[in-house]
């Protein structure tokens, strides 16, 4: 079981007053039948992820299982047990994207950021994932940053486009 006190000392995203708004979004939920989801969401936003520690104290104030939190957690695509970056960066892997080169840009992205599908870089300015297709074919190949579509990329304009976002 971890208390707050435990949580702001091993974990340095879990500051006194993000715990402060961690604790307000449990208060004002407490009780709610059904309210798990809303507070997970409202952690997340308040923290940028759910580490499990964090699961951990949220299933204690809403006094139901630490396995009930976690299954919820890895069930849903929107909730993350990582840090993301300021920047997410999805790299379109269909079968256009893929027979036009999307594999070199991949790989550029990993060598140059030291990122792996799935992670964050150190100074979590790029979050980055491989996904199966973004609906944007005709674009191929494709990568996505934030909200943004950058169609017919190549290993070296994928570096150009990135440097726009710090």
């Amino acid at each position: 079981m971890h208390d707050r006190a435990t949580l702001e000392a091993t974990n340095a995203d879990l500051t006194p007053e993000v715990m402060d708004k961690v604790d307000a979004v449990i208060q004002a939920h407490k009780g709610i039948p059904g309210c798990l989801i809303p507070v997970l969401e409202e952690c997340q936003e308040a923290v940028g992820y759910l580490p499990v520690e964090l699961q951990e104290y949220i299933a204690t104030q809403l006094n139901i299982p630490g396995s009930t939190v976690y299954g919820v957690v890895t069930f849903y695509s929107f909730f993350s047990m990582v840090p993301k970056g300021r920047h997410n960066i999805k790299v379109c892997m269909g079968t256009a994207c893929y027979v036009r080169g999307i594999g070199e840009v991949l790989n550029r992205l990993q060598s140059e950021y030291n990122l792996k599908p799935g992670q964050t870089t150190e100074d979590r300015r790029f979050s980055l994932e491989a996904v199966r297709c973004l609906g944007a074919c005709g674009l191929a190949p494709v990568v996505v940053v934030d909200r943004d579509t950058h169609g017919g990329v190549t290993p070296d304009s994928i570096l150009e486009v990135l440097s726009a976002y710090e």
